[in-house]
């Protein structure tokens, strides 16, 4: 028989990083208080659970690789809001920030939870961060738990 390992979405112990684009903090402030909820919710101490700002999602990699190559974090979550506008400039952050993060992700071992929100318009984006579909930021940091836990426990497989 094959031996399945499932991560769990437990928090007591984990220490999470957050960095959180200030551009849209409309949305983000929301995502960002939807993450912190969802960690207390699961146990994560709040002394273990550390925010960092920067400007806009483009720069999300970069705060991302810097908290994850800290080794002071078993995931760190990026959230952030990209809102099309009328040129391709959201294409380009878009890609940029997921592309980014998920190549800290690959080259640290630390997850990187992609929390960053691309949405038509600005009210599409609000439905995602607290609205009627939910907040983003709560699935990220379920999604960072429990990737912190199934990845701990492969590494500690005899």
């Amino acid at each position: 028989m094959a031996k399945e390992v499932h991560g769990r979405v437990l928090g007591s112990g984990q220490r999470i990083a957050i960095a959180v684009a200030r551009w849209n903090s409309i949305v983000t402030e929301r995502l960002l208080s939807g993450a912190l909820a969802a960690l207390r919710q699961h146990g994560v101490a709040e002394e273990d659970v550390h925010v960092a700002w920067c400007p806009g999602s483009f720069e999300l990699p970069l705060l991302v690789q810097e908290l994850a190559r800290s080794g002071r974090y078993d995931a760190v979550i990026a959230l952030g809001a990209i809102v099309r506008g009328e040129t391709p400039h959201y294409e380009y952050i878009a890609a940029q920030a997921a592309s980014g993060i998920a190549q800290v992700a690959l080259q640290t071992g630390v997850p990187c939870i992609f929390g960053v929100l691309t949405a038509e318009d600005l009210s599409q984006a609000l439905e995602r961060a607290g609205g009627k579909h939910g907040n983003k930021g709560e699935e990220a940091a379920r999604s960072a738990l429990e990737m912190a836990d199934v990845l701990a426990q492969l590494r500690h497989q005899p």
